[in-house]
């Protein structure tokens, strides 16, 4: 790690910065927005291995006012040390179904409904409303509740004078990434996790996240100015990296949205 990623992440006044995995940190109205906290060293974690740790730790993040969880049901998403970031966060917003396991500080919010966050920059609230996502394939067996592998979240947030963010969770669905553009305002920024998640056990291999091809098309989609990928290491089970991502942009004119920066700089945002 370098002595800048070691000294902690100052404040910023809107960016982001990848960890490693899924995990972002989003600097927006002031406040301080951590997603899917995965803060443990490398190793085995049941059936799924933790190749690297994160660029920047628990400390060196400091204290989240917001943090976002897509899903608790895998470890890539919420490892131990992530659980314990996120207990000790004043307010954590989820899925319903994750919100009744985690307890409190956890709120659960249904697709298309949202929650309002005071800002601490006195620009009134930050809006973050929960949006759909499928976590595998579109015609991929779905459970009691109506979910594919299991229940995700994802979450899009906006505020009068910030760029509006969109962070996707683990979602493999283009026609989802469509009808979240067509309900919700234009998007400045998204968080795309992009790694192609796949696990032999389920549904035949395919992706149950985004795969390159499929990240180029959701940012064509959105018509987002900026790009930022996520869950594509770190993890054993990422069948996809910057080298099939970058292309892949490229081959679909979108080169210059995608700011893969590397983990822990930020990427500043802009409406």
């Amino acid at each position: 790690m370098s002595e800048a990623l070691s000294a902690g992440l100052s404040p910023q006044e809107s960016a982001i910065t990848v960890l490693g995995g899924p995990t972002a940190v989003i600097d927006l109205g002031g406040l301080r927005i951590v997603s899917d906290p995965t803060f443990d060293d490398a190793g085995p974690h049941g059936y799924l291995t933790k190749t690297a740790g994160p660029a920047v730790g628990e400390d060196g993040v400091g204290r989240a006012d917001l943090v976002l969880v897509s899903h608790d049901t895998h470890p890539d998403n919420l490892d131990e040390r992530g659980r314990a970031f996120t207990k000790a966060a004043p307010l954590v917003l989820t899925g319903p179904l994750a919100a009744a396991r985690l307890g409190s500080p956890a709120v659960g919010l249904a697709s298309w409904t949202s929650h309002s966050v005071p800002r601490a920059d006195g620009g009134g609230d930050l809006t973050v409303l929960a949006v759909p996502a499928v976590h595998g394939p579109e015609d991929g067996e779905r459970d009691a509740d109506g979910n594919v592998n299991c229940e995700v979240t994802g979450f899009v947030l906006s505020g009068q004078g910030l760029p509006t963010v969109y962070v996707s969770g683990d979602n493999a669905s283009i026609r989802t990434v469509a009808e979240i553009s067509r309900r919700v305002p234009p998007i400045d920024a998204a968080v795309l996790h992009a790694g192609a998640a796949r696990v032999p056990a389920k549904f035949d291999g395919r992706p149950l996240s985004l795969d390159s091809r499929a990240a180029a098309a959701a940012a064509a989609v959105l018509g987002a100015g900026t790009v930022v990928p996520a869950h594509y290491d770190a993890w054993a089970h990422f069948s996809e990296g910057l080298p099939e991502i970058e292309p892949a942009f490229h081959e679909a004119g979108l080169s210059s949205v995608l700011r893969a920066a590397p983990h822990g700089t930020w990427v500043r945002l802009s409406r």
